[in-house]
């Protein structure tokens, strides 16, 4: 069956290579900024305890996700287990739609480097490619993205890495190590949005990724100092950035590119309500643009019974617009860099119509992006 095909949009996007340049100028310096002592001390004091373990390792996918201004790029998300890189490469090369075979070995090799590192980083060493891999999400067959753990899942059998694709309950899991049918797994390619291994399912893996039995990737900790939404509170506060040693170029690019970030809870009920069409709300906990609320279009209940605790408020960043081409209909446009530690393994495009980026409008999805 050809990959996702109905996701792929025939528009092309173009972007400048200053703004690319910005972009991965950002990406590196918040890479930086999350190795500083100081950072990450100020973390382990906010987020949950499990972040404090620290795996010796990172996160095979990050994803930066980006808005472009008439003043530049403008970050808006970060996420750990970024889905849809398989997308952003069939976007610039369909013909490679059929299957791995017609994967070009270079790309092969640019995927299943991160996860080599990854096993080294882990093993001391001892072994960049692991023996038997799982790749774990809530219900696969069930997700959107399940023909990309398919391809993943082809790849590292190609690689000689024995491979499942499983829910986390399908694992025996435990301090003493993960196993499938009593065959035991050297690491985890984790697609699940448990991220601070907090629920029942979890509860096994998290187990054995603390008791190093494991490697977990993406894991709590890449999370924690990057990913979780309210970093994006300490990020926009340039003062208690130079606090904790920050250095004042990183504070000014962040500055500028990352938009205003408060928890409802440090704002006053009435200035937020009265500017909300300046926000964005957004639930710390939720991901894929689950419960994110236009200011501009709540209603005033609704507004009413968002958590303070848990509602990120971020100044609204409107997405730039793709030209409509012939009877296609104009479409918003982000941009997502796929990054491994400081690395960039691609940039992609993605089309859509309505509040939040989706897969779902027609002649939208997954775009080539053209450099100009």
């Amino acid at each position: 069956m050809p990959l996702f095909r109905d996701t792929i949009s025939a528009s092309v996007v173009d972007l400048s290579r200053r703004d690319l340049a910005w972009m991965i100028r950002l990406v590196r310096a918040l890479y930086r900024m999350s190795r500083i002592p100081e950072y990450r001390a100020y973390i382990n004091r906010q987020a949950p305890e499990i972040t404090r373990f620290n795996p010796g390792h990172d996160a095979v996918m990050m994803g930066y996700d980006f808005h472009v201004t008439s003043e530049g790029p403008r970050l808006i998300e970060v996420n750990t287990n970024a889905g849809g890189a398989l997308l952003g490469y069939l976007a610039h090369h369909p013909s490679a739609a059929e299957g791995i075979s017609n994967f070009p070995e270079r790309l092969k090799s640019k995927f299943l480097h991160p996860f080599a590192e990854e096993m080294s980083r882990f093993s001391a060493g001892v072994s960049s490619r692991p023996l038997r891999m799982a790749i774990i999400d809530e219900n696969p067959e069930k997700q959107y993205l399940f023909q990309e753990m398919n391809f993943f899942s082809d790849l590292f059998q190609e690689w000689g890495s024995e491979t499942v694709i499983a829910d986390p309950g399908g694992l025996q899991a435990g301090a003493e190590g993960v196993f499938t049918q009593g065959e035991r797994i050297d690491l985890i390619y984790n697609r699940h949005c448990d991220f601070y291994l907090e629920s029942d399912a979890m509860k096994g893996i998290r187990e054995a990724y603390e008791a190093r039995k494991v490697c977990l990737t993406p894991n709590p900790f890449a999370y924690g100092l990057l990913a979780d939404k309210r970093r994006m509170i300490l990020w926009t506060d340039p003062a208690r950035m130079d606090e904790i040693g920050v250095d004042r170029r990183t504070i000014d690019l962040i500055q500028e590119m990352v938009p205003r970030s408060r928890l409802l809870k440090d704002m006053d009920p009435d200035e937020s309500w009265r500017d909300r069409k300046k926000w964005v709300f957004k639930p710390v906990s939720l991901f894929g643009s689950r419960g994110v609320l236009m200011g501009k279009s709540i209603s005033r209940n609704r507004f009413e019974t968002l958590p303070p605790e848990e509602t990120l408020v971020q100044g609204h960043v409107p997405p730039s617009i793709q030209p409509s081409r012939g009877e296609q209909l104009e479409m918003k446009t982000d941009f997502r860099l796929f990054v491994y530690r400081d690395r960039i393994l691609g940039v992609t495009a993605r089309l859509y119509r309505g509040q939040v980026t989706n897969m779902q409008t027609e002649g939208g999805g997954f775009a080539p992006v053209r450099l100009i």
